[in-house]
């Protein structure tokens, strides 16, 4: 959604990528609004990616969720150790073209090759830096642990080793969400 906001010019993808690119989080209430406006136009099934990274908007999704009658099935968290995460930034390259994102050593050879979904040009993100991954580590430790045993205290939460090849992770999403 962000991103969408971002390429639409937006006031609100302007500043929020201000901050991102920074590694801070956009405030609450401002994704929370934007999550009431995309849910507004959804029907009853969806997955977020990144939403809720707080506890003030696991509540907030709460209270859009009841409003349209809407229950929330199952929270996944993709877990991996910082080694990884560090590999993951520094290996993570986006299409400047189409906006895809690939891995070096994994969908890519290296960070020359061209976009394997478009043939554009492979540049790094800016915010894929060790200082912004630090920043983010923090912030998850602040404000998306507790999140985590939020849903994890309403039997919720389902716990995903990504540190698997992809293919592996994925058929461990699919399982999950058909049991949910």
């Amino acid at each position: 959604m962000l991103r969408e906001e971002k390429a639409a010019g937006t006031s609100l993808g302007k500043e929020a990528d201000k901050l991102t690119s920074r590694g801070q989080l956009v405030p609450d209430a401002t994704i929370n609004q934007l999550v009431e406006c995309w849910l507004a136009s959804r029907d009853s099934q969806f997955v977020f990616d990144g939403y809720p990274r707080s506890l003030v908007q696991g509540q907030a999704l709460d209270e859009m969720l009841a409003k349209r009658g809407t229950p929330l099935d199952v929270v996944l968290s993709f877990e991996a150790d910082l080694s990884a995460l560090q590999s993951r930034v520094k290996n993570r390259v986006v299409c400047a073209c189409c906006g895809r994102n690939f891995s070096v050593g994994l969908h890519v050879e290296n960070s020359y090759a061209s976009c394997p979904a478009c043939g554009g040009s492979l540049v790094r993100r800016a915010d894929d830096t060790d200082e912004t991954l630090a920043i983010r580590m923090l912030e998850y430790a602040e404000k998306t642990a507790p999140l985590g045993e939020f849903y994890k205290k309403r039997g919720l939460l389902r716990s995903v080793n990504s540190m698997r090849p992809p293919e592996e992770v994925f058929a461990s999403v699919v399982e999950i969400l058909e049991e949910a």
